[in-house]
């Protein structure tokens, strides 16, 4: 349940229902009245919550599919080598494209 999850944040930034209600700009009253389950969530409190703990994945607050807390895997970018760049062995070219910084691109299609 949502409820649980929104205990397990808490907990995680070992925050008090006062903290946390001050922490996202909302009523203290709304977290007490969440834990306890006379209310559910408002789509503003769940918002606010995931703009304030970016950690908190969406997806796994409002489900409880996905992990706590949420790091998405950031690969540095690194130019390929021309021989990667290459079709393997037996593959045609259909189409090659360039996309520039600027946003713009150019196509190029192989004459048949």
């Amino acid at each position: 349940m949502i409820v649980g999850r929104i205990q397990k944040i808490m907990a995680h930034y070992q925050l008090s229902p006062t903290l946390l209600a001050d922490s996202i700009g909302v009523p203290r009253a709304t977290i007490s009245h969440i834990i306890s389950g006379r209310n559910k969530p408002s789509l503003d409190f769940v918002l606010k919550l995931v703009k304030t703990y970016p950690e908190v994945n969406l997806y796994w607050l409002l489900n409880g599919k996905g992990s706590f807390p949420y790091e998405e895997e950031q690969k540095p970018f690194t130019e390929p080598k021309i021989s990667e760049a290459l079709p393997p062995a037996g593959k045609k070219i259909h189409k090659v494209l360039f996309i520039y910084e600027d946003g713009t691109f150019d196509e190029f299609e192989p004459k048949k």
